[in-house]
């Protein structure tokens, strides 16, 4: 399933773990910095074990896992080695350091894992509110601004230990001119009046610019019906939780619905086996999928 960059190259094949039952869904997870799509892949199976004893595709039997694996580029953070990276970033301590050093890789990372979306809706034949993106770190942070730019919603975003680039620039424009606050249940007349939902929307025209893509066109976009999950460990001293808390609050600012949960001594990684039940619940309650157990399995921890 590799896809076709920008630069004419073929992007590197995902790891792929293929459901046991009838394929209904699919989950994009994308790798933090310096790892791959099957290193990933393989550690949250493994890992990622709810406190019921089963990980993520025992419970979601028929969900495809793809793992896709981001292209080697040159590391401004880590003196020009090559390393993979869905986009270049100055520091991680701030992430908006020299943040035009980011724009190529975002550009063309979005491009190749939108090709994965659509590829999942039109070959596999899997509805868009079917498919959750997300990723851990730095793929959280990529899955994020991808999510903005979609045209149309998707079925859940779940992003760990990470923050969104460009951040204080979207937050900026998606501020501006705040008056009282988006109202879901606004009139028509309402709507024409005030011209409702435009600020957040101007954040969103911020990221599709940044990504050279068309200006949105809608008044309130379509893609805000997406649920979010963010999971971020206190402790966390490789990206501070207080990043990862600017970006829920931006993406609350800019109209989605966002779920916040902060872990108590939690480095950066996903809480075991908190983040792994927060997550199952975030898919079966926000995203309307509660999944299945493997035929001859119990939800009992003990079983």
């Amino acid at each position: 399933m590799a896809t076709q960059s920008t630069s004419g190259r073929p992007a590197p094949a995902p790891f792929i773990i293929e459901p046991t039952a009838h394929h209904t869904h699919t989950f994009i997870l994308l790798h933090g910095l310096g790892s791959n799509g099957e290193k990933f892949g393989r550690e949250l199976q493994e890992t990622g074990i709810g406190s019921d004893g089963f990980g993520l595709p025992s419970r979601f039997p028929g969900a495809k896992f793809i793992f896709p694996t981001s292209r080697r580029r040159r590391s401004t953070a880590f003196r020009r080695s090559m390393l993979t990276q869905w986009f270049d970033v100055a520091s991680l301590d701030d992430p908006s350091d020299r943040s035009h050093k980011q724009l190529a890789g975002l550009r063309e990372s979005f491009t190749e894992i939108l090709a994965i979306l659509d590829q999942e809706c039109r070959d596999a034949g899997i509805p868009r509110q079917n498919i959750i993106l997300g990723g851990l770190s730095q793929g959280c942070a990529m899955a994020l601004i991808c999510l903005i730019a979609l045209e149309q919603p998707i079925g859940g975003c779940v992003g760990m230990s990470g923050w969104l680039p460009f951040q204080t620039e979207i937050e900026a424009r998606a501020a501006a001119g705040d008056g009282p606050e988006l109202d879901h249940v606004s009139t028509e007349a309402d709507t024409e009046k005030r011209d409702y939902g435009r600020p957040p929307a101007n954040g969103i025209d911020y990221v599709r610019e940044l990504l050279q893509m068309d200006n949105i066109s809608n008044v309130v976009p379509a893609v805000l019906s997406t649920p979010i999950f963010l999971g971020h460990g206190e402790a966390d001293d490789k990206i501070k939780v207080s990043l990862g808390e600017a970006a829920y609050r931006t993406m609350g600012r800019l109209g989605f619905d966002v779920e916040w949960q902060a872990y108590a001594g939690l480095g950066h990684w996903y809480k075991i086996p908190d983040e792994i039940d927060d997550l199952v619940a975030f898919v079966s309650v926000k995203c309307g999928w509660a999944g299945d157990k493997q035929p001859g399995m119990s939800w009992g921890k003990d079983a």
